[in-house]
């Protein structure tokens, strides 16, 4: 439940109740106008509005990932103190939600910033809003997002760029994936198959385990991943503690929306990949894959996904939501891809400015390294060295190589 105060100081008119503007006279603004937005704590909703948002992913394939869930909303906010959600209602019935992270400056960001895949204002059918009057709403100068769903088109005027986010379709043709890989690609099918075979044959008989339920299968997942993090020169995820509990804590959600699920490809007794996401009905998100590095000329990041793609299109899962980057496996594996954006939806003030003059920036440089081998492969090198280097200066650290993310 929310908390009082929140339900008094939370709640505005859409319309800013300001009068002194031009008549926009078009259906969509007189329902912007009459919209209203509460803001809430999202580990604090009601059953009524978890209910009202599950409904709104239920209504639209835009919103079918796990990532827009109120579960996921729901675990940054046990982590995050400024996470928050806005609910808009239209004649006293919630029809759309936006979590996002605010600082005490104003500054907001798309909740898990950094970590989701997936960011939009979850709504149901036919919803629009006035983003400006969003934001006043919401106390924000700025909201920055960068895997914005490319349906939003409120925000679309504040999208700075689109960028590619492969997407496994699980139900392609009679055969499945499985089928629709081995006619696209007969080469990598056939390779990878061959690899998993002799695996077999060296350590032990493979086995492929999609709910793996052991915790300390999770723990050699983020070991596996944090060293890969050292040695290519990357931030480490998994070594801020919040990061580890929200993992944790997202192994322990099982609903019908968003369930945490870890997979393992193990041969004989010896784990060789691990892979955790979370899953909704029909939209599985790869999040964090690693392997055992002794076993890389075998390709156990292959495996694995090939694996989880076959082990989720049995279970009904009809789409896997790679991510968006530029990686050779995932040109390899998708099918098709979908369009994300970035950018930061502003009000004029000075700290929202401030904040872009100091983002974007940065975040261009970064695009520009990443869209170009020339420039993306010095740089990885550089990254890796760093990273060797660093390693090297840490008696006992374990190597590894780039897993999915």
């Amino acid at each position: 439940m929310r908390s009082r105060q929140s339900a008094r100081s939370g709640q505005s008119d859409l319309s800013g109740r300001s009068r002194s503007g031009s008549a926009e006279g078009t259906v969509e603004a007189a329902r912007s106008a009459a919209t209203v937005i509460t803001i809430h704590r999202p580990q604090e909703l009601s059953l009524s509005l978890i209910q009202a948002w599950h409904r709104a992913m239920e209504e639209s394939p835009h919103y079918a990932n796990p990532f827009l869930a109120p579960e996921f909303a729901a675990g940054v906010g046990r982590h995050r103190g400024g996470a928050r959600v806005a609910v808009l209602h239209e004649q006293g019935e919630p029809v759309g939600f936006l979590p996002y992270e605010r600082n005490a400056f104003g500054v907001g960001r798309a909740i898990g910033l950094g970590l989701s895949d997936c960011q939009a204002l979850v709504h149901r059918p036919g919803v629009t809003w006035d983003t400006q009057r969003l934001l006043k709403a919401c106390g924000l100068s700025v909201f920055e997002f960068d895997h914005l769903v490319e349906e939003q088109r409120p925000f679309g005027r504040y999208v700075t760029g689109t960028f590619a986010s492969p997407v496994l379709d699980l139900k392609v043709g009679e055969g499945g994936y499985a089928e629709w890989l081995r006619g696209a690609y007969p080469g990598l099918a056939k390779t990878t198959l061959k690899k998993e075979r002799r695996l077999g044959r060296d350590l032990g008989e493979m086995r492929f385990v999609f709910d793996e339920r052991d915790p300390r299968m999770l723990r050699r997942l983020m070991e596996w991943k944090s060293a890969q993090y050292r040695r290519t020169g990357r931030m480490d995820r998994f070594a801020r503690p919040w990061i580890v509990d929200l993992v944790d804590h997202f192994f322990h959600v099982r609903e019908e929306h968003f369930t945490g699920m870890l997979s393992v490809v193990y041969a004989g007794d010896r784990p060789v990949a691990a892979h955790f996401g979370p899953t909704s009905r029909t939209v599985f998100a790869a999040w964090f894959t690693a392997y055992d590095p002794e076993l890389r000329y075998y390709s156990p990041g292959l495996i694995m996904h090939l694996r989880m793609a076959e082990a989720a299109g049995r279970q009904g899962v009809r789409l896997m939501d790679m991510g968006r980057g530029d990686k050779e496996y995932k040109d390899w594996l998708k099918t098709r891809e979908l369009r994300v954006g970035e950018g930061f939806a502003t009000r004029p003030s000075p700290v929202a400015a401030a904040h872009r003059m100091w983002r974007r920036p940065v975040r261009g440089l970064r695009n520009t390294v990443l869209a170009h081998p020339r420039l993306r492969e010095p740089a990885d090198r550089l990254l890796r060295t760093a990273g060797a280097l660093r390693a090297s200066a840490r008696p006992g650290t374990t190597r590894t190589d780039p897993g999915a993310r």
